[in-house]
């Protein structure tokens, strides 16, 4: 028989749902969310909004208040045990009397990773970990890949024709997918932490790489980061305008180049005469970047894939079809034999307006 009852499973996945409203301003934070009950009643709830403000358990707590005492504190994750820029949660749910802690996860953060649940077993509070658990992780896949792994988790967004075209011979794209479908990217650019594109990309279209939801609600803009080893694109300046942050990601020059208003130049290691991708994973992740858009073309595209740096593939496939002559989907697999093929795994499928949304994942 299950641990959880199913009250519990109620108020977890109520608390979940709290945390999915912070994915596009608790960046990099994770998203957390939390409900107080006494049996089926809620006495208290909150979630995460934005980084340096108060955690979920606090507007849950403040909202309870007396009510807290002998209460079960339902959270996403394992209530953080140091003092940053606020105060360590598991000393608040302490102090506030609760006396049983349901968590769907332990926090892999070097300064938490259970120290809040010791904080909580020292003071005599009942603690359960693990339901919800994998959905909590997916919810805060680049958190968790940001602190485990040292890197942002990365999402390749593409779309496509019926026969993998993603642009004419001569560029034109505009617009393969419909409306519906460039909504959505917008969507999931809100949540990144990062839009990344290269210098080709820059030259033929000149975007803004801006987050445009149509949804009323707040959104933290991620950052532009350009991947241009010689600063070739520079004259094309769409992608330095407005209030997000835009950082190119250069290769060696003989004098450094100078940041102005939103607009910052950092150097990354070449390997073969091109960006060290790894190295700007790396140099990204000390951004606190945890998630990172990939909208670029089947070059870069193709590279991050070949090298085993894609966490998953976010295709939109419109019901056309462009022909031979039209650009292909990625490049630079060197894919030379069937047993060399790489093998994907669906891990969501849905319409969106009259095109196929897929998001994939490396088999593996």
């Amino acid at each position: 028989m299950s641990e959880f009852s199913a009250t519990d499973h109620v108020h977890m996945a109520r608390a979940l749902r709290l945390a999915e409203r912070g994915a596009w301003t608790a960046k990099p934070n994770p998203m957390v969310g939390c409900v107080i009950a006494y049996g089926d009643a809620v006495v208290g709830e909150g979630f995460h909004q934005y980084a340096g403000q108060p955690h979920a358990e606090v507007f849950a707590l403040r909202q309870a208040g007396e009510r807290a005492r002998g209460a079960t504190a339902y959270v996403t994750l394992e209530p953080c045990a140091h003092t940053g820029r606020t105060g360590p949660c598991a000393e608040a749910l302490v102090a506030a009397g609760v006396s049983r802690v349901v968590a769907a996860m332990r926090d892999p953060f070097p300064q938490v990773d259970g120290a809040g649940f010791e904080k909580l077993h020292a003071a005599g509070i009942a603690v359960q970990v693990g339901l919800l658990e994998a959905q909590v992780r997916e919810l805060n896949r680049g958190f968790i890949s940001h602190v485990v792994r040292g890197r942002p988790w990365v999402r390749v967004k593409l779309g496509a024709s019926l026969d993998a075209r993603t642009a004419m011979a001569s560029g034109e794209s505009k617009w393969i997918t419909g409306a519906s479908a460039r909504a959505d990217v917008q969507r999931w650019r809100a949540r990144a932490g990062a839009i990344v594109t290269g210098a080709r990309t820059v030259i033929a279209d000149d975007p803004s790489l801006t987050a445009r939801p149509e949804e009323d609600q707040p959104f933290l803009p991620p950052l532009r980061v350009v991947l241009d080893a010689t600063l070739s694109s520079l004259a094309h300046t769409r992608v330095q305008e407005g209030e997000a942050p835009t950082l190119y990601l250069h290769g060696p020059m003989p004098t450094r180049i100078a940041d102005h208003d939103n607009v910052r130049y950092q150097e990354v290691p070449l390997a073969g005469g091109r960006l060290d991708l790894r190295a700007v994973l790396a140099t990204l992740a000390q951004h606190r970047i945890c998630e990172i858009q990939i909208e670029a073309g089947a070059t870069l595209s193709g590279e991050l894939v070949a090298a085993g740096l894609v966490d998953e593939l976010l295709l939109y496939v419109a019901p056309t079809l462009l022909g031979d002559s039209a650009r292909p989907l990625l490049s630079h697999l060197n894919i030379a034999a069937l047993t060399e093929q790489q093998h994907l795994r669906v891990v969501d499928e849905r319409r969106i307006g009259q095109d196929l949304r897929l998001l994939l994942r490396p088999a593996g």
